[in-house]
């Protein structure tokens, strides 16, 4: 079966880049990315550029020049936030039926997970974003909500042949009983909605000596100053607690936080794990998913991601962490 991104040949990436007023030089490696492609072009004189290529059919126009009229707004208020090139005004390109963007080069590592320090200087930058993001909302970007990212992507596993038939019923309870909780949680606390960086993980922050960068926000949205937070915490719960103390240090030096929102980490954690398996299943089809994913066709990891579910279900019926 073919897919759309069978057509985007080395040739094709070259002659993209070149329709947007730049000369390559013809080195292209491809890097790692799964919902788009992701290539670094080499440019004849000039430092190599970033290329992205939208997966075909995600997202309409409005939604991608949305991200990018956010990350430029961010990166004006001299927010270290990578925001793609504009030539002629424009930010996004069209070329053989592929939409892309391109982005300076932003070198760095991932921050180290922990490190406290790290974590307050990241955690002023997002007080920052934040900040913007409150300003207004998004038009066309997507709201974070339940059933969008959770009982979709549970809909599209249950659909998927990929599930085990002998698991079908383990995992309907258990994804249904985890998303009640997750109902519940945000109308319980009914979070103010931010525009926010949407995916905030340590993959996405490049760490220099000039401090964090943050990269790709493909998946920006609407929802809670939590979504931003929660993926950088790692650890037992009392390591948790001291991360998340140092990220809220530096966060209220630009913004106050609702500390209600604690009780969304788990409720957060659950449905990220929810929506990362529909999305892996919905996206089989695309063969560069069962070459990085091979797992995802056998038992013994949907055995573990059953087991995944029900730590999830006893987390969240712990108390949510607390501030020292």
């Amino acid at each position: 079966m073919s897919h759309p991104y069978d057509r985007l040949s080395p040739d094709r990436v070259l002659d993209a880049i070149e329709s947007a007023g730049f000369l390559p030089s013809g080195h292209v490696p491809a890097l790692g990315s799964y919902e788009n492609r992701v290539y670094q072009v080499g440019i004849e004189d000039s430092p190599p550029v970033i290329a992205k290529f939208y997966r075909p059919e995600r997202w309409d126009e409005a939604t991608i020049l949305e991200e990018h009229a956010f990350s430029s707004e961010l990166a004006a208020a001299e927010i270290p936030v990578v925001a793609p090139l504009a030539r002629a005004g424009h930010t996004l390109f069209e070329h053989a039926g592929f939409r892309f963007a391109l982005f300076p080069r932003q070198g760095g590592r991932a921050p180290e997970p922990g490190d406290l320090d790290q974590l307050e200087w990241i955690g002023r930058f997002l007080g920052r974003i934040h900040q913007a993001g409150s300003a207004r909302p998004f038009r066309h970007r997507p709201a974070l909500e339940v059933h969008r990212y959770g009982h979709a992507a549970r809909a599209a596993v249950l659909e998927s042949p990929l599930l085990p038939n002998a698991f079908r019923e383990r995992y309907a309870g258990l994804s249904q009983a985890l998303l009640d909780t997750i109902d519940e949680a945000f109308r319980e606390i009914e979070p103010a909605a931010l525009r926010l960086h949407g995916d905030c993980h340590h993959g996405n922050i490049l760490w220099t000596d000039s401090g964090p960068h943050f990269v790709d926000l493909d998946d920006c949205c609407q929802g809670p100053a939590m979504q931003d937070l929660w993926m950088l915490l790692h650890g037992d719960r009392h390591e948790m607690t001291g991360q998340l103390d140092a990220l809220l240090e530096g966060y209220r030096v630009f913004r106050d936080f609702d500390l209600r929102e604690l009780a969304l980490i788990e409720p957060l954690r659950s449905l990220r794990l929810i929506h990362y398996t529909g999305w892996l299943c919905r996206r089989w089809d695309d063969p560069a998913f069962p070459r990085a994913f091979p797992w995802l066709a056998e038992a013994n990891w949907w055995e573990g991601h059953l087991n995944d579910l029900e730590q999830q279900g006893l987390r969240m019926a712990e108390p949510p962490l607390q501030l020292y």
